[in-house]
């Protein structure tokens, strides 16, 4: 969900006081990785269309969608050696979709409660089955889905789905629940605003109200639309509206699920001791054994055993922050305990409630959004210099390990658009600073490594941003594909090259030592030498035991400038370098370089040109 939002969803997101000491040095790692972690995020529908018609509003007869067969052994094996660890599936849930599926038993969703023709995927309908869409025969979409597990562990990749905690489509059906398993407000008492085990909120004796100024389906006929919704009572909107008539730019089309917190924001459930923040995963999975908790609690805790047990191997959470941490603590600890690798990453953008839900609420991994992100954003449109990075990362370094960089997401401006970076060479050392800086996971949108710039027109969606409500095809994605051959057979000469740029920064990512472990910044020992290092770049070092790297990005998309690169005395010292002469071998393009060591310090002679980066290693 788009993080502008948030101002809004904070009517029913209680700020917590963050418990922890931002002084701290040493991390609390719970993902047990010793080697960097790559995300490939794929949107699951759109990844395997092949068509090229890209009509505003089309449907799938016009304009195509992709299948869980689409990812064969060779698109996965492709992925793989892209220099991915996880590929994270978006979209797979069954969320609404304008799309007559009655014939499997699946009812028609409400245009009128439905963002786009293929649906919003945060607006889950099911959460024990997945999209019809997605398979060949939606009878089957089920199986479909998890043989697309096994060929995803064929090409040694693990998987990640969405869960999204925070709220449910407007009309939940839950049509495949295992045994045992209540429909989400099933057993809710319809006729209060608030108990602690209703699944939901309700808006007493009134009836939902369609939005003002909504334009279902882009003004076509359709035999649901009518001017109305049947839901009485009304349920309080996804982002924490409270009105029976939400806005048209509220989250409508959701409801938000109830966790124990009071209308008047207080919590109804136990809270954790402060000592828990340095606890373990097996410690809060047993503070919770003998506690009574709310219902919904119960019901995602079951839904991502359900999937656990299926072969996924992690969930991406949306809109974690607008969930109690002593929820994540209770669900995540119990997901930890049955399989300690699980890669659990968390939609939160406030910085003041990081640490809340790192330490408590045992998240593996965190958005960088608001620090890293924004920051280099900025500075690739001229509107900062690099200076910023440096505060950034020590005032992360306690949590650094924990917040996963990115550059493009599926509600993010495409990299590559002139709304971003203007161009996905201009990109290039934002990518190799965001996946170098530090030893958290990085992740990449598919399209991003052949420079998808989002400039489809889906209907509903936003321009810039690859549409995640519209069927459409993906252009630049669509020229590697080649018609299902994954080969690139129909990329550019500057496509293939920007996707071997990208092969080279995330497989060396994937294998050093240096970037699992010391991290230096040398940018401010070289601003202060005004000899041709530029204001709009950035330098640092990070080494290990076995392996010693400096690491320097022109973000200026005009400037090419030659200099002498200092390397401080301290870092001389903490290398045991000797006076002397070194090379140092650039790993992307192998280029070569001399530092000398002179009295202690280290000077290197750098050309570089615009938008240009170098991950140099000492050898």
């Amino acid at each position: 969900m788009k993080s502008f939002l948030l101002s809004v969803a904070c009517l029913i997101t209680l700020s917590t006081v963050a418990q922890s000491n931002t002084d701290k040095k040493k991390q609390i790692n719970t993902s047990n990785s010793k080697q960097k972690l790559v995300v490939y995020q794929v949107f699951t529908r759109l990844f395997g269309n092949t068509n090229t018609t890209n009509a505003p509003w089309g449907t799938i007869e016009q304009n195509g969608v992709g299948k869980f067969n689409d990812f064969t052994d060779k698109a996965l094996q492709e992925i793989k050696d892209l220099g991915v660890s996880h590929v994270w599936y978006t979209g797979v849930p069954h969320h609404t979709v304008i799309r007559d599926y009655t014939q499997f038993g699946i009812a028609n969703d409400d245009p009128e409660v439905v963002k786009g023709r293929a649906g919003s995927p945060y607006a889950v309908k099911d959460y024990y089955n997945v999209n019809p869409d997605l398979a060949v025969n939606p009878a089957n979409r089920l199986q479909e889905f998890e043989a697309l597990i096994a060929r995803t562990h064929k090409a040694g990749l693990k998987l990640i789905i969405d869960i999204v905690p925070n709220h449910v489509a407007r009309k939940y059906e839950g049509k495949n629940n295992p045994i045992g398993v209540s429909d989400f407000g099933a057993d809710d008492d319809v006729t209060v605003e608030y108990h602690k085990d209703n699944n939901f909120y309700y808006i007493p004796n009134t009836s939902f109200q369609i939005p003002d100024g909504i334009t279902p389906l882009n003004g076509e006929n359709n035999p649901l639309i009518d001017g109305k919704f049947d839901e009485f009572p009304a349920k309080w909107t996804g982002n924490g509206s409270r009105l029976a008539k939400p806005d048209k730019n509220d989250w409508y089309e959701t409801v938000k699920v109830n966790y124990g917190i009071r209308p008047d924001g207080t919590k109804d459930f136990p809270t954790l001791p402060a000592s828990f923040e340095t606890k373990s995963c097996e410690d809060h999975f047993a503070f919770w054994k003998d506690k009574e908790v709310p219902n919904s609690w119960k019901k995602f805790r079951a839904i991502a055993e359900y999937w656990l047990a299926k072969g996924v191997d992690g969930f991406r959470y949306d809109m974690a922050e607008m969930v109690p941490y002593e929820f994540w603590s209770y669900m995540n600890s119990a997901i930890k305990v049955q399989r300690p690798d699980a890669f659990l990453l968390a939609e939160v953008y406030n910085p003041n409630e990081y640490r809340n839900y790192i330490h408590f609420g045992k998240m593996d991994y965190l958005y960088d959004k608001v620090e890293l992100y924004d920051k280099l954003k900025e500075i690739v449109q001229g509107k900062s210099q690099t200076d910023p990075i440096t505060n950034i990362q020590k005032g992360l370094a306690d949590i650094d390990h924990h917040m996963l960089h990115f550059l493009d997401n599926h509600d993010e401006q495409r990299l590559a658009s002139p709304e971003f970076a203007g161009s996905a060479e201009n990109g290039k050392p934002l990518m190799v600073v965001s996946a170098t800086i530090s030893t958290s996971p990085t992740m990449i949108y598919f399209g991003q490594e052949v420079g998808e710039a989002g400039n489809e027109n889906g209907g509903f969606g936003s321009h810039s941003r690859t549409s995640i409500f519209d069927y459409v095809g993906v252009p630049n994605h669509q020229r590697w594909m080649n018609d299902g051959k994954f080969d690139g057979g129909q990329l550019s000469k500057s496509e293939k090259e920007l996707r071997d740029f990208y092969k080279k920064v995330l497989n060396f990512s994937l294998k050093s030592s240096a970037l699992m472990d010391q991290f230096q910044e040398i940018h401010s020992a070289n601003t202060t030498s005004k000899k041709g290092y530029l204001p709009e770049m950035y330098s640092f070092v990070r080494w290990s035991d076995t392996q010693k790297l400096i690491i320097i990005a022109n973000f200026s998309t005009s400037k090419a400038s030659q200099f002498e690169l200092i390397i401080p005395k301290e870092i001389i010292h903490q290398w045991n370098l000797k006076d002397g002469r070194y090379t140092i071998v650039d790993q992307l393009y192998q280029s070569k370089s001399t530092l000398k060591v002179i009295n202690g310090q280290g000077k290197a002679k750098i050309e570089m040109k615009p938008s240009e980066s170098f991950i140099y290693e000492l050898k």
